[in-house]
């Protein structure tokens, strides 16, 4: 293997939507760097944590139709019994929540939890309080989508948070869809929801560690009995 080819190896993937902010993080670090050396390396400092924000790592994925991976890495922060976003339509009966919060830190590109058919999106424009809190889920900018599984509806919610404005969608209406697929990315911090049949096991806690396309968080044919969460 060549150096250059084992450098390309070594290093992660950067997601192409980072790429307009890391190039607006390089140009300031230069012209920084003809002001003052101190502010050459804030910028270049900035413009690292950016460049690490925008990670793409590649996913190995659990290809059972029974398990529900995380959509996002992160900290599961919620599990709770709650009505379906009213904006995607579905049945209005309660569905078991797991909510994954997103760190600055942590990568930020969201993924498919199961494999279906998407059959709704909706947008809704919103506030930014804190995506950690209960309240986020009606209040915030987010994007939800409804995938029809063959174990019913399974809903995916994009909340923006504090720090984040621009919620990225990759999907459209109608597309068929893989467990681990990338299905956006929301910049930069928040939050994602995953909705799921009230009969799921949960397979985290609240404050395990998640990562995207990998982590179990449930089973849709577990026989163990069902655990008791609190919501916060």
């Amino acid at each position: 293997m060549s150096i250059v080819a084992s450098i390309r190896s070594s290093l992660v993937p950067v997601h192409r939507a980072g790429y307009p902010f890391i190039a607006i993080g390089l140009i300031l670090t230069i012209a920084a760097g003809f002001v003052s050396s101190a502010l050459a390396w804030i910028a270049a400092i900035i413009t690292g944590w950016v460049i690490h924000f925008f990670r793409d790592p590649p996913r190995t994925t659990p290809q059972s139709a029974e398990l529900i991976v995380s959509p996002a890495d992160g900290r599961v922060s919620m599990i709770v019994e709650v009505l379906p976003p009213p904006e995607l339509q579905l049945p209005a009966k309660p569905m078991l929540r797991v909510s994954v919060f997103m760190s600055i830190f942590d990568c930020h590109v969201n993924r498919m939890p199961i494999a279906g058919r998407v059959s709704r999106i909706a947008y809704t424009p919103g506030r930014f309080v804190n995506a950690d809190l209960d309240k986020a889920s009606e209040h915030n900018e987010r994007n939800a989508l409804a995938i029809a599984s063959a174990h019913g509806p399974i809903a995916v919610v994009q909340i923006a948070g504090l720090i984040a404005r621009r919620i990225v969608s990759f999907s459209k209406e109608g597309d068929s869809v893989q467990p681990g697929e990338r299905i956006g990315l929301i910049r930069f911090g928040s939050r994602v929801d995953v909705y799921m049949p009230d009969t799921a096991t949960p397979t985290v806690d609240i404050g395990s560690k998640t990562v995207a396309g990998e982590t179990v968080i449930a089973d849709l044919a577990a026989r163990t009995p069902r655990r008791v969460f609190r919501s916060a």
